[in-house]
């Protein structure tokens, strides 16, 4: 078959794809662009927001009108928590937040029997299952998942950066949130398969592994002994000693005394962690059901950077929950100022049915909230410039990754603090490790020069 696949949302929908990927094109299959004509139209959608529903919504009808008689699949968190509404879209199959070779055998069979209906203008004699004037839908109760579903890392190109997937699920519920919902419970990949695929990483070339999940700080809550994390940062990298090991998101519990003494004797640990904030105000965590407060938060980053040289300090924030006062909001833009974000992801509040804060009283305005988006980046990009301003005259390493395409000349990759760095170079630097003098800083990257 002809597969093109769209993908929404977070690295974990990314990591997926790309399996997905891997997987079809093992199995004989030819991928194309999104958007030209398919034997098969994959669509891996997000629910993290009302505005990522309508994007799933808006790619889904896009993939039906450049795929008009091959099959439209969908799958993702979309799809796992409003299969119905999916459904009514004109697709064929409506897959979930799981299974995901299961889904692909159903694709490759309803895009059989298509092809045969097309050709025959006859349908299946498996009509009953593979009826191809309603949709398949697979979706299977979410909540009920024990088992973590290994699927292969890496992806088809560029062989710079691997994301390795190590956990699925959250039981955090917070009050804004539905991933719990559409994710399901704690699930972990044991220490040694973990191992073995950043090894299998490591041979097959790439020189970043980047180590994901819904809510990796909860790994090892549902394995024998309940190991902390540390357990398996500690065994990924040592399998991996040739590749950068980055993490994904952590909760800010996770950084102990003893968490950040065992991480920083790991030389291919890169110094950039990202602290899921979401509120500098304890009035507005407690609203939102998060497990930490502003002290604590704190606590952790001074711990981070008494422990690793300079890190990169990354967030999320949401800005405009309900019941959020412009007092409790002056408190989460000092509070920003305080902890000295190198870079941040700033949100409006999204309103999501089926969550506590949908039915939480004093709803902030849309346009509040887009004035407070405003004034929280504004202050986020003052915070990064000058993070960025004090590398100049400092030396990095930097991976690259591509020529940048404009003609200049110039290279860009990333530091293992996750900033961006451009170089220029008159050869390709593709997948290669320089040393980096810092001579600026603009437009939220460094600009250096080869050593």
């Amino acid at each position: 078959m002809r597969v093109a696949i769209y993908t929404l949302g977070c690295k974990v929908n990314q990591y997926e794809t790309q399996a997905m990927e891997t997987e079809l094109t093992g199995r004989g299959h030819t991928l194309v662009p999104f958007g030209r004509s398919a034997d098969a139209c994959i669509i891996n959608t997000c629910t993290v927001t009302a505005v990522s529903d309508h994007k799933s919504r808006q790619a889904i009808r896009r993939a039906r009108k450049s795929c008009p008689h091959g099959v439209v699949a969908v799958c993702g968190c979309y799809a796992q928590t409003d299969p119905r509404s999916v459904a009514a879209l004109e697709v064929d199959l409506v897959g979930g937040a799981s299974g995901r070779l299961a889904f692909l055998d159903d694709v490759e069979r309803l895009a059989h029997n298509k092809i045969m209906s097309n050709d025959s203008k006859d349908t299946s004699p498996e009509k009953s299952k593979d009826d191809l004037s309603s949709p398949l839908v697979t979706t299977v109760n979410i909540m009920s998942t024990r088992i973590f579903e290994e699927l292969p890392a890496g992806g088809l190109s560029q062989r710079t950066r691997a994301m390795l997937k190590v956990e699925d699920g959250c039981v955090n519920f917070c009050s804004y949130c539905i991933i719990p919902y559409a994710r399901g419970p704690v699930r972990s990949l044991p220490p040694d398969r973990a191992a073995a695929e950043a090894g299998r990483l490591q041979k097959e070339g790439y020189r970043e592994i980047v180590v994901t999940g819904i809510e990796i700080s909860s790994w090892g809550q549902d394995l024998p002994g309940r190991p902390p994390l540390a357990d398996l940062i500690e065994t990924i990298c040592t399998a991996a000693p040739h590749c950068r090991i980055r993490l994904g998101s952590l909760e800010p519990r996770t950084v102990t005394p003893e968490f950040c003494r065992r991480l920083s004797s790991l030389h291919n640990l890169c110094p950039h962690f990202h602290l899921s904030l979401q509120s500098g105000c304890d009035e507005t965590l407690k609203r939102m059901n998060r497990k930490y407060d502003t002290a604590r938060y704190y606590e952790s980053v001074t711990l981070l950077r008494q422990w690793f040289e300079r890190p990169g300090i990354t967030t999320d924030l949401i800005v405009g929950f309900p019941g959020e006062s412009e007092e409790e909001f002056a408190r989460t833009l000092a509070f920003m100022e305080q902890c000295a974000f190198t870079s941040m992801h700033i949100f409006p509040y999204s309103r999501r049915p089926g969550t506590p804060a949908a039915d939480m009283p004093a709803q902030v305005s849309n346009s509040e909230k887009e004035l407070r988006a405003h004034r929280a980046c504004a202050c986020a990009d003052a915070l990064r410039q000058s993070y960025l301003q004090g590398w100049i005259g400092q030396t990095l390493p930097v991976l690259f990754e591509e020529e940048v395409p404009d003609g200049s000349g110039l290279w860009r990759g990333y530091a293992p603090n996750y900033t961006e760095v451009k170089a220029p170079s008159s050869v390709s630097l593709h997948n290669i490790d320089r040393l980096v003098r810092i001579t600026s800083a603009e437009e939220g990257c460094l600009l250096g020069e080869l050593l």
